[in-house]
């Protein structure tokens, strides 16, 4: 069984590869539907927070790892969550597989970053339109040049009309994903902000390349958590449960 799935404009097709009773190596659903609309913090406590907050009639369907997906409804509209882990390695093996198997056509990022320009604020929303990369995840689709890996456009501008809707003050731009947490190279991150890059985190030029590669939607949705110029910082009970501006804002986009 199996079925294809297209984007109006593009030449890609999402096929999936097996019905959502079947499971992968890294997502068990146990007959559960994951619907085509996922929010994929990084943290699965933080999914379990969403879906606990936010969501009726939830079912679990994902423990592998201890990586937490559940499957609910927002306003009668069905949505998925799931963790996805640290790193463009993690969601990389998550997205794809959730994208391929499961028919899932909207992925959303929500999480933290770290601000990287002066005129941010703690709790500031980063809605990111690409993502640069000290990566090498995109190597793999051989391009003849440097590509770079953007959001979708309907996703952006649908989120930014939200916040700016509900008053919530945002940035939108590039954003860096790195593969380092702690990098050797004290001046690296200098260079990163003088070319505007707005903030850091860690996975999603793997979420957009894939998302591209097979003619899906992604978009990522970041609360600023800490500022790599003034060294403010939240503490990790906040990281977890009071970024509540981004979930609501990705909510609204199912």
């Amino acid at each position: 069984m199996s079925s294809t799935t297209t984007r109006a404009g593009s030449p890609s097709t999402t096929k999936v590869l097996y019905p959502p009773t079947r499971s992968t190596p890294h997502i068990d659903p146990k007959g559960v539907d994951i619907a085509e609309t996922i929010l994929l913090p990084g943290d699965p406590l933080r999914a379990k927070f969403i879906a606990e907050t936010y969501f009726d009639d939830i079912r679990c369907f994902n423990e592998v790892r201890n990586m937490l997906g559940f499957t609910g409804t927002y306003r009668g509209r069905p949505v998925s969550v799931m963790g996805t882990g640290m790193g463009i390695p993690s969601i990389s093996l998550y997205s794809y597989e959730l994208i391929h198997f499961f028919g899932v056509k909207n992925l959303i990022r929500v999480g933290s970053c770290g601000a990287m320009q002066e005129n941010m604020e703690l709790y500031d929303v980063v809605i990111a339109q690409g993502a640069s990369t000290d990566s090498n995840y995109l190597n793999q689709f051989n391009l003849p040049g440097a590509w770079a890996p953007l959001s979708s456009y309907r996703l952006l501008e649908h989120a930014k009309r939200i916040a700016d809707e509900r008053g919530q003050r945002t940035h939108v731009g590039n954003v860096l994903s790195s593969d380092l947490f702690y990098g050797a190279d004290p001046d690296a991150m200098g260079k990163w902000m003088k070319m505007g890059i707005l903030a850091a985190e860690m996975e999603s030029a793997g979420l957009f390349a894939n998302a591209a590669a097979a003619g899906v939607d992604a978009l990522g949705i970041f609360t600023v958590s800490d500022h790599l110029v003034t060294n403010a910082r939240t503490t990790p009970e906040e990281r977890q449960t009071a970024f509540t501006g981004m979930i609501e804002i990705a909510l609204e986009l199912i």
